[in-house]
């Protein structure tokens, strides 16, 4: 049964997937948002990463199709390319080059604009979804007591704060991504902040868009690799919609790729990857690059407040914002979505400590799995445990016996897309042919054994 009124604080994508979960149960869902937002398939001032390479996983695209039957098809209609991750993606993991083999591992080649559009377009033409574009929230309203948060003060950001109007709400959820302002508004109503976990990456990420051709990449749709202590770089190839290409190259700790043409083909030819700096050779690029840096990943722990307000939730990147290298967020916004619309058919009471507690363990996959990787870099921060530095010496195992073995490539992206648990890596089946695998692949004599990554 429908009670009356949402509001969502922000209309990316993370606020749209909680608009969708929240149509179910509310009459009205508006969405606020600081930005015009545009009609075409645009980047925009409020999602600065919007013109970087994005990656949507398997597991995510199988999320979104669930919330919005047929999504897929519209992107494909639209000219976003479907994606073999393990057949038409050529993988070097830790200077390994990954047996290819067809899979049933896709992914969508979109840019971030246009699944935005297509993902806003849908969600705005549900009954009673508003989205209010050029607004900005000032601040939350409360009861008395302030127990529980009764809506929000709106502005629109023409007329500045001082023209701020109440609008109430049942729920109000905070999808206000990096941004945030629960850390503001939350003590500002009495109650403490949430714990925060912080690790430091130091990362800078260059995109930039290139015309695709049949010839290049010899047919392929992707290539990845990935950067390792001692060598902080990495690379990503990605098809996109409109026959392109986007081209991301990734440094940490103080390596970043220039944006001159000269030297983004240097950087790019000092990767594992010949794939990579080849294709910017041949291929005629596309505008300017973008550059986009990332000092930390970010985890908020709203699950262990022992007090929080009725009526307010925080989602996605505002929960937990994670490495970029890893494509995530997308995949974690719609996981969210999907839990909140099951805890919202189930009972509304007591929602927020529900619905963190569901999020966290939805975070927790990824998370570990980011984290864990980003821990085998002595820059960053943090304790090692055993587990953590075992670990990543099997995965590195692994990645040498995947150059012949394709079974433990799939096993591996099957993880990386967030398809299985990371556990799956770890049962007898795996574990043997990684350990038996790892050393024939090395000193195989024809080489797919591993690139150096230093000099």
């Amino acid at each position: 049964m429908a009670t009356d009124s949402a509001v969502v604080v922000g209309a990316g994508i993370g606020g749209l997937l909680a608009a969708r979960a929240l149509s179910e149960t509310y009459a009205r869902v508006t969405l606020v948002d600081r930005d015009p937002l545009p009609e075409q398939a645009t980047s925009r001032r409020g999602v600065p990463q919007g013109r970087q390479l994005h990656v949507l996983l398997d597991r995510g695209r199988q999320v979104l199709e669930e919330l919005l039957p047929g999504v897929g098809d519209e992107l494909t209609e639209l000219g976003a390319p479907l994606v073999d991750l393990q057949g038409q993606v050529r993988w070097y993991n830790d200077g390994y080059r990954m047996r290819p083999a067809a899979s049933p591992l896709r992914a969508i080649g979109v840019s971030r604009p246009l699944l935005e559009q297509v993902v806003r377009n849908r969600i705005g033409a549900l009954p009673g979804v508003t989205v209010l574009p050029g607004h900005e929230v000032a601040g939350l309203t409360a009861t008395p007591d302030r127990r529980r948060v009764t809506g929000v003060r709106v502005h629109r950001r023409a007329d500045g704060p001082s023209a701020a109007v109440e609008h109430p709400a049942d729920l109000v959820v905070d999808a206000g991504g990096r941004g945030t302002r629960s850390p503001v508004w939350l003590p500002a109503l009495g109650y403490p902040p949430a714990p925060e976990e912080q690790v430091t990456v130091g990362l800078t990420y260059v995109t930039r868009l290139y015309e695709r051709q049949p010839q290049h990449l010899d047919g392929l749709l992707g290539v990845f690799t990935n950067a390792v202590p001692g060598r902080p770089r990495g690379g990503i190839v990605a098809v996109q919609e409109h026959d392109r290409f986007a081209v991301a190259l990734n440094g940490m700790f103080g390596e970043e790729p220039p944006t001159d043409d000269a030297g983004l083909i240097a950087y790019a030819e000092s990767l594992p990857a010949p794939e990579i700096g080849a294709l910017m050779r041949q291929a005629r690029p596309l505008g300017e690059p973008a550059r986009m840096r990332f000092p930390a990943s970010v985890r908020r722990r709203y699950e262990r407040l022992r007090r929080f307000p009725a009526g307010y939730l925080v989602f996605g990147d505002a929960l937990c914002s994670f490495n970029p290298l890893y494509g995530q967020g997308i995949t974690a916004a719609a996981l969210q979505a999907s839990e909140l619309a099951r805890l919202l058919r189930a009972a509304p009471d007591g929602l927020a400590r529900r619905f963190f507690r569901r999020a966290a363990r939805v975070i927790d996959v990824p998370w570990a799995i980011a984290v864990g990787t980003d821990l085998r870099f002595a820059e960053v921060p943090g304790p090692r445990s055993l587990r953590v530095r075992l670990t990543n010496a099997y995965v590195h195992r692994l990645h040498a016996a995947a150059t012949a073995d394709p079974a433990l490539g799939a096993a591996f992206l099957r993880v990386l897309n967030l398809v299985d648990p990371p556990g799956r890596l770890l049962v007898p089946a795996v574990a043997a042919r990684v350990l038996t695998g790892s050393g024939v692949a090395a000193r195989r004599p024809d080489g797919p054994a591993e690139v150096s990554t230093h000099g």
